[in-house]
C-alpha cells in the first residue's frame, strides 16, 4: 500500500450500523422488490443497485419517499463510539477525510446535524451532489480534491462496496463489524481489514513507513 493522503467514508456500515427495514421499504415501494438481508449495509447496497439500474436518479415523488425513509433510518442510529477519536487523530495527521455517500442530501444533512461531525471532513458528497450512486460520490470526492486512487483508502463492508473501491483503484479497508461476514468478505481480497476505526491511524502510519523503506 502506498502512502495514504485521504480516506473516503460511507456512513452506512462504516460510521454507524443502519437498520435494514427502511432501505427494504424503499426497494419495495419504489421498485416492487423484496430482499432478505442480514444487515442494513446489505439492504442499502441492494437498493443502490436498483437505483443505479434506473439511471442513478429518482423522480420527485420517489425521491421524497426515499428521503423520508432514509431520514427515519438516520434518526434511529448511533455513531460508532470510535468515530470521533479516530477521525480526530487522522485529521491531526494531515489525512484528508471525505464523506462519499449514496445517501440522499437530506439524509446526509440529518446525519451531520445529529452527530455534529461535519468539522472533521474536508468535503461531503452524497447522491444528489454527485449526480449518482455507488462509484459516483467517491469519484466526485477524488476529482474535486485531485486525489490519486493509490493514495486513498475506501472503507468497505459489503461485496458491492469492495467492488466499487476496486473499480476506482483505491485501497479497500474492510470494516469487520461481524466476524462471520468479515471472514466471507476476506475471500474478495481487500487491501486490509480493521475491527475498529481506532486501528486506522496505525494502519496509515505503517503504510507510510513501508513506502519509505521500499527500494526506489
Amino acid at each position: 500500500m502506498q502512502t495514504i493522503h485521504a480516506v473516503l467514508f460511507e456512513p452506512v456500515g462504516c460510521l454507524s450500523e443502519f437498520p435494514a427495514s427502511e432501505f427494504d421499504e424503499i426497494a419495495a415501494r419504489l421498485f416492487d422488490k423484496t430482499f432478505l438481508n442480514s444487515s442494513g449495509s446489505e439492504a442499502y447496497w441492494q437498493l443502490l443497485g436498483l437505483i443505479e439500474k434506473s439511471g442513478g436518479k429518482l423522480n420527485p415523488p420517489d425521491r421524497e419517499i426515499a428521503e423520508k425513509l432514509e431520514i427515519q433510518a438516520v434518526n434511529q442510529i448511533e455513531l460508532y463510539e470510535d468515530v470521533v477519536p479516530a477521525l480526530s487523530e487522522l485529521k491531526k495527521m494531515g489525512i484528508q477525510l471525505f464523506v462519499a455517500s449514496s445517501l440522499s442530501g437530506a439524509a446526509m444533512r440529518r446525519f451531520l446535524e445529529r452527530f455534529a461531525v461535519q468539522h472533521l471532513f474536508s468535503a461531503i458528497w452524497n447522491r444528489d451532489s454527485a449526480g449518482g450512486v455507488k462509484a459516483a460520490p467517491l469519484a466526485k470526492a477524488m476529482e474535486s480534491a485531485s486525489l490519486q486512487p493509490e493514495h486513498i483508502i475506501t472503507l468497505v463492508d459489503t461485496v458491492e462496496s469492495l467492488s466499487v473501491a476496486r473499480e476506482l483503484g483505491t485501497n479497500s479497508i474492510l470494516m469487520i463489524n461481524d466476524y462471520e461476514q468479515g471472514r466471507r468478505l476476506t475471500l474478495y481480497a481487500p487491501t486490509g481489514g480493521i475491527v475498529s476505526l481506532r486501528e486506522l491511524p496505525d494502519a496509515i502510519r505503517l503504510a507510510a513507513e513501508s513506502a519509505k523503506s521500499r527500494p526506489r
